[in-house]
């Protein structure tokens, strides 16, 4: 099991034992997540799905390939978001993506911006990436804040990247390296 420790919040390795209330923090935040979140079939929104959905996060981060991890307040140990390092390529590139979401009601009070902190690091020293990318989009001024507190710079801009909610929508692309950590 992998714990990483902030002060705010800390990110333990989501297993599917968490189905349950992984699920119910999807369910209250499927309105204010699908604003910048492709929408998701009714299947999504089910324990099943999420169940099957974590079993192969970890079937992946077996082969070091993602690493999903929930984030949890450290005072109260309740689920309040999910983060990813995911799409881990090797040599030559020695990168991956990471992605995160934090429920609504948490909004605002840092844990984002230190479950971002956290997972960089780990993925820096722990897994031994070389850069880490981030895509998010121009609207979503809130997590390019939290991008950019964390040193991640801008680095252009993907034009009609993802369709999102019956739009082509551009995305802006971060990253931070190595030798910038």
């Amino acid at each position: 099991m992998i714990i990483l420790e902030g002060s705010t919040c800390y990110l333990r390795i989501l297993t599917e034992e968490d189905a349950v209330v992984f699920t119910d923090l999807v369910l209250r935040n499927k309105e204010y997540w699908t604003i910048f979140e492709p929408r998701h079939d009714a299947s999504y929104y089910t324990v099943p799905m999420q169940k099957e959905k974590i079993r192969e996060s970890l079937y992946q981060m077996r082969d070091r390939r993602e690493y999903n991890f929930g984030i949890f307040d450290s005072e109260t140990s309740k689920l309040v978001g999910q983060i990813s390092l995911y799409s881990i390529k090797r040599l030559p590139f020695s990168s991956g993506f990471v992605g995160y979401s934090i429920d609504h009601e948490c909004v605002g009070k840092g844990m984002g911006t230190e479950a971002l902190k956290l997972i960089t690091q780990f993925g820096f020293e722990t897994v031994g990436l070389h850069r880490i990318e981030a895509y998010v989009s121009p609207r979503n001024h809130a997590s390019i804040r939290v991008l950019e507190k964390t040193d991640f710079e801008r680095e252009g801009l993907h034009r009609k990247l993802l369709y999102i909610n019956g739009v082509w929508e551009d995305h802006y692309m971060y990253a931070q390296l190595e030798g910038d950590y």
